[in-house]
């Protein structure tokens, strides 16, 4: 069983970058997707990214296109969320996730807090 262990969240100042880290405690394999994903107060869950663990491929919904950028360090079982250019309504707790597919989940890290204030 993989846990999945986030850190690097802050309280930041809007315009400012934050990296969030997700280090994975066991074997991840070539089919396993790792995912970003993001919960603000009283919102539901949103998809933020993905990184496929066997090849650099990278997925991103809109609202972070050109902003966030997801990396990997196999040597290190880690994956990173580079966030740059913060925006107050990127507040919110970070979870990482693996999974199949990008969007796809079925083990979760326990969440990082980002808040972005105006």
């Amino acid at each position: 069983q993989v846990e999945l262990t986030e850190s690097g969240g802050g309280l930041v100042q809007a315009g400012a970058s934050l990296r969030l880290s997700c280090v994975a405690s066991g074997r991840l394999y070539s089919s396993h997707v790792i995912n970003w994903f993001r919960q603000a107060p009283g919102r539901e869950r949103e998809y933020v990214g993905a990184i496929r663990w066997s090849d650099t491929r990278t997925y991103y919904t809109d609202s972070v296109k050109g902003r966030f950028t997801i990396s990997k360090d196999r040597a290190a079982n880690t994956v990173y969320l580079q966030m740059n250019a913060l925006k107050p309504e990127d507040t919110a707790v970070y979870y990482c996730a693996r999974g199949t597919s990008p969007g796809s989940a079925t083990s979760w890290g326990q969440g990082t807090q980002v808040t972005v204030s105006s």
